[in-house]
Protein backbone atom coordinates (compact mmCIF):
# COMPACT_ATOMS: atom_id res chain seq x y z
CA UNK A 1 0.00 0.00 0.00
CA UNK A 2 1.47 3.51 -1.06
CA UNK A 3 2.32 5.38 2.03
CA UNK A 4 2.28 8.43 -0.82
CA UNK A 5 -1.00 8.54 -2.04
CA UNK A 6 -3.73 11.62 -1.77
CA UNK A 7 -7.05 11.55 -1.34
CA UNK A 8 -8.64 13.88 -3.74
CA UNK A 9 -10.91 16.50 -2.69
CA UNK A 10 -14.34 16.22 -3.45
CA UNK A 11 -16.38 18.72 -5.16
CA UNK A 12 -14.13 21.74 -5.31
CA UNK A 13 -16.87 24.88 -5.38
CA UNK A 14 -16.93 26.38 -8.64
CA UNK A 15 -18.90 29.64 -7.24
CA UNK A 16 -18.47 32.21 -4.18
CA UNK A 17 -20.37 30.13 -1.09
CA UNK A 18 -21.99 33.48 -0.72
CA UNK A 19 -23.35 34.41 -4.18
CA UNK A 20 -27.03 34.58 -4.60
CA UNK A 21 -26.84 32.48 -8.16
CA UNK A 22 -24.92 29.60 -5.23
CA UNK A 23 -27.56 30.04 -2.19
CA UNK A 24 -30.00 29.30 -5.25
CA UNK A 25 -28.41 26.56 -6.72
CA UNK A 26 -28.13 25.07 -3.08
CA UNK A 27 -31.47 25.02 -2.20
CA UNK A 28 -33.10 24.23 -5.54
CA UNK A 29 -30.69 21.00 -5.74
CA UNK A 30 -31.92 19.93 -2.36
CA UNK A 31 -35.38 20.31 -2.82
CA UNK A 32 -35.04 18.29 -6.04
CA UNK A 33 -32.97 15.81 -4.76
CA UNK A 34 -35.42 15.29 -1.43
CA UNK A 35 -37.88 15.29 -4.52
CA UNK A 36 -39.99 18.09 -2.35
CA UNK A 37 -39.67 19.31 -6.34
CA UNK A 38 -41.16 16.32 -7.72
CA UNK A 39 -39.99 14.89 -11.20
CA UNK A 40 -41.33 16.63 -14.59
CA UNK A 41 -42.87 19.20 -11.97
CA UNK A 42 -42.54 22.81 -14.47
CA UNK A 43 -39.90 25.39 -12.71
CA UNK A 44 -41.62 28.56 -13.52
CA UNK A 45 -39.01 31.69 -12.39
CA UNK A 46 -41.64 33.49 -10.71
CA UNK A 47 -42.87 30.44 -8.38
CA UNK A 48 -39.58 30.26 -7.76
CA UNK A 49 -38.89 33.61 -6.84
CA UNK A 50 -41.85 33.32 -4.39
CA UNK A 51 -40.45 30.06 -2.73
CA UNK A 52 -36.95 31.22 -2.52
CA UNK A 53 -36.97 34.88 -2.23
CA UNK A 54 -34.11 35.16 -4.60
CA UNK A 55 -34.11 37.12 -8.31
CA UNK A 56 -35.20 36.32 -11.71
CA UNK A 57 -30.97 36.42 -12.49
CA UNK A 58 -29.68 34.11 -9.51
CA UNK A 59 -32.84 31.69 -10.12
CA UNK A 60 -32.22 31.55 -14.11
CA UNK A 61 -28.21 30.73 -13.45
CA UNK A 62 -28.81 28.06 -10.88
CA UNK A 63 -31.30 26.21 -13.37
CA UNK A 64 -28.33 26.05 -16.11
CA UNK A 65 -26.14 24.70 -13.46
CA UNK A 66 -28.40 22.19 -12.56
CA UNK A 67 -29.28 21.44 -16.11
CA UNK A 68 -25.60 20.71 -16.90
CA UNK A 69 -26.22 18.26 -13.63
CA UNK A 70 -28.67 16.01 -15.19
CA UNK A 71 -31.19 17.18 -12.60
CA UNK A 72 -33.29 20.02 -14.63
CA UNK A 73 -34.67 19.61 -18.13
CA UNK A 74 -34.91 23.50 -19.99
CA UNK A 75 -38.39 23.11 -22.16
CA UNK A 76 -38.87 24.74 -25.57
CA UNK A 77 -35.62 26.97 -24.69
CA UNK A 78 -37.27 29.33 -22.35
CA UNK A 79 -38.57 27.24 -19.90
CA UNK A 80 -37.84 24.39 -16.95
CA UNK A 81 -38.74 21.53 -15.48
CA UNK A 82 -37.31 18.85 -13.11
CA UNK A 83 -35.71 16.22 -14.74
CA UNK A 84 -38.31 12.81 -15.07
CA UNK A 85 -37.88 9.84 -13.93
CA UNK A 86 -38.02 6.21 -15.33
CA UNK A 87 -37.35 2.79 -14.48
CA UNK A 88 -35.14 2.58 -17.92
CA UNK A 89 -33.12 5.57 -16.63
CA UNK A 90 -32.40 4.12 -12.84
CA UNK A 91 -31.22 0.88 -14.69
CA UNK A 92 -28.89 2.90 -16.48
CA UNK A 93 -27.65 4.66 -13.93
CA UNK A 94 -27.27 1.71 -11.12
CA UNK A 95 -25.43 0.00 -14.24
CA UNK A 96 -22.94 2.68 -14.57
CA UNK A 97 -22.64 3.79 -11.43
CA UNK A 98 -21.65 0.03 -10.11
CA UNK A 99 -18.96 0.15 -13.47
CA UNK A 100 -17.59 3.51 -12.38
CA UNK A 101 -17.40 2.73 -8.95
CA UNK A 102 -15.78 -0.73 -9.28
CA UNK A 103 -12.61 1.14 -10.31
CA UNK A 104 -12.59 3.70 -8.21
CA UNK A 105 -13.08 1.49 -5.20
CA UNK A 106 -10.14 -0.93 -6.32
CA UNK A 107 -8.14 2.08 -6.85
CA UNK A 108 -8.53 3.51 -3.37
CA UNK A 109 -8.49 0.27 -1.41
CA UNK A 110 -4.88 -0.72 -3.56
CA UNK A 111 -3.42 2.87 -2.82
CA UNK A 112 -4.91 5.14 -0.37
CA UNK A 113 -2.60 5.58 2.60
CA UNK A 114 -3.56 5.44 6.38
CA UNK A 115 -5.01 9.04 6.94
CA UNK A 116 -8.10 7.76 3.54
CA UNK A 117 -8.58 4.34 5.73
CA UNK A 118 -8.77 6.95 8.87
CA UNK A 119 -11.16 9.18 7.05
CA UNK A 120 -13.16 6.58 5.95
CA UNK A 121 -13.71 5.19 8.98
CA UNK A 122 -15.03 8.84 10.55
CA UNK A 123 -17.09 8.84 7.92
CA UNK A 124 -18.42 5.36 8.60
CA UNK A 125 -18.55 6.81 12.51
CA UNK A 126 -20.73 9.86 11.89
CA UNK A 127 -23.22 7.95 9.42
CA UNK A 128 -23.95 5.43 12.20
CA UNK A 129 -24.51 7.59 14.69
CA UNK A 130 -26.89 10.25 12.40
CA UNK A 131 -30.52 9.52 13.10
CA UNK A 132 -32.43 8.42 9.91
CA UNK A 133 -35.07 10.50 10.52
CA UNK A 134 -38.62 11.24 8.98
CA UNK A 135 -38.81 11.75 4.98
CA UNK A 136 -38.45 15.19 4.70
CA UNK A 137 -37.02 16.43 8.03
CA UNK A 138 -33.63 18.10 8.94
CA UNK A 139 -32.47 14.43 10.33
CA UNK A 140 -33.13 12.68 7.28
CA UNK A 141 -31.44 15.75 5.19
CA UNK A 142 -28.74 15.43 7.69
CA UNK A 143 -28.57 11.93 7.34
CA UNK A 144 -28.32 11.91 3.76
CA UNK A 145 -25.02 14.24 3.81
CA UNK A 146 -23.29 11.38 5.63
CA UNK A 147 -24.51 8.65 3.78
CA UNK A 148 -22.95 10.47 1.01
CA UNK A 149 -19.96 11.41 2.75
CA UNK A 150 -19.82 7.93 3.27
CA UNK A 151 -20.03 6.15 -0.14
CA UNK A 152 -17.56 9.09 -1.50
CA UNK A 153 -14.75 8.83 1.29
CA UNK A 154 -14.93 4.64 0.01
CA UNK A 155 -13.67 6.11 -3.42
CA UNK A 156 -12.07 9.25 -2.60
CA UNK A 157 -8.41 7.82 -3.39
CA UNK A 158 -8.69 6.87 -6.71
CA UNK A 159 -6.77 9.74 -7.96
CA UNK A 160 -9.30 10.83 -10.66
CA UNK A 161 -11.23 14.03 -10.04
CA UNK A 162 -12.95 12.87 -13.43
CA UNK A 163 -14.06 9.79 -12.16
CA UNK A 164 -14.87 11.30 -8.84
CA UNK A 165 -17.08 13.39 -10.55
CA UNK A 166 -18.81 11.18 -12.89
CA UNK A 167 -19.36 9.24 -9.48
CA UNK A 168 -20.66 12.36 -7.28
CA UNK A 169 -23.47 13.18 -10.18
CA UNK A 170 -24.52 9.81 -10.39
CA UNK A 171 -24.80 9.26 -6.74
CA UNK A 172 -26.85 12.49 -6.85
CA UNK A 173 -29.52 11.09 -9.33
CA UNK A 174 -29.27 7.64 -7.69
CA UNK A 175 -30.43 10.03 -4.58
CA UNK A 176 -34.25 11.08 -6.11
CA UNK A 177 -35.00 7.62 -6.65
CA UNK A 178 -34.69 6.43 -3.41
CA UNK A 179 -36.52 9.37 -2.22
CA UNK A 180 -39.39 8.18 -4.31
CA UNK A 181 -39.71 4.66 -2.39
CA UNK A 182 -41.85 3.51 0.37
CA UNK A 183 -40.33 3.47 3.76
CA UNK A 184 -41.56 0.35 4.10
CA UNK A 185 -39.16 -0.91 1.41
CA UNK A 186 -35.94 -0.67 3.74
CA UNK A 187 -38.00 -2.48 6.59
CA UNK A 188 -36.15 -5.64 6.86
CA UNK A 189 -32.87 -4.53 6.05
CA UNK A 190 -30.07 -3.63 8.34
CA UNK A 191 -27.99 -1.20 5.77
CA UNK A 192 -25.96 0.19 9.22
CA UNK A 193 -24.49 -3.58 8.91
CA UNK A 194 -23.87 -3.47 5.25
CA UNK A 195 -21.94 -0.29 5.56
CA UNK A 196 -19.96 -1.87 8.59
CA UNK A 197 -19.30 -4.75 6.35
CA UNK A 198 -17.94 -2.52 3.50
CA UNK A 199 -15.61 -0.75 5.76
CA UNK A 200 -14.55 -3.99 7.12
CA UNK A 201 -13.21 -5.23 3.67
CA UNK A 202 -11.64 -1.84 3.70
CA UNK A 203 -9.85 -1.62 6.41
CA UNK A 204 -8.70 -4.82 5.88
CA UNK A 205 -7.21 -3.86 2.62
CA UNK A 206 -9.17 -6.78 0.86
CA UNK A 207 -10.53 -4.51 -2.37
CA UNK A 208 -12.15 -7.79 -4.21
CA UNK A 209 -14.83 -8.21 -1.09
CA UNK A 210 -15.05 -4.46 -0.59
CA UNK A 211 -15.76 -4.41 -4.46
CA UNK A 212 -18.12 -7.13 -3.87
CA UNK A 213 -20.11 -6.18 -0.65
CA UNK A 214 -20.17 -2.36 -2.22
CA UNK A 215 -22.38 -3.93 -5.36
CA UNK A 216 -24.53 -5.99 -3.14
CA UNK A 217 -25.15 -2.80 -1.14
CA UNK A 218 -26.38 -1.35 -4.20
CA UNK A 219 -27.84 -4.23 -5.57
CA UNK A 220 -30.29 -4.65 -2.81
CA UNK A 221 -31.17 -0.94 -3.23
CA UNK A 222 -32.09 -0.91 -6.91
CA UNK A 223 -34.32 -3.65 -6.24
CA UNK A 224 -36.31 -2.25 -3.63
CA UNK A 225 -36.83 1.06 -6.25
CA UNK A 226 -37.55 -1.29 -9.25
CA UNK A 227 -40.00 -2.91 -7.03
CA UNK A 228 -41.41 0.55 -5.77
CA UNK A 229 -41.75 2.35 -9.60
CA UNK A 230 -43.35 -1.12 -10.74
CA UNK A 231 -45.89 0.08 -8.38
Amino acid sequence: MSQESTVVQLNPPALGSGSRTNQAYVRLRQDILAATLTPATKLKIDDLRARYDFGASPIREALSLLTSDGLVERIDQRGFRVAPVSEREFQDVLKTRCWLEEKALRDSVENGDAAWKDAVVLAYYRLSRAPKGEKGTDAAAAWEARHKEFHMALIAACGSEILLGFCDKLYDQNIRYRQLARPTDYAERDIDAEHKDILDAVVAGDADLAVDRTLSHYARTGAFLATAMGD
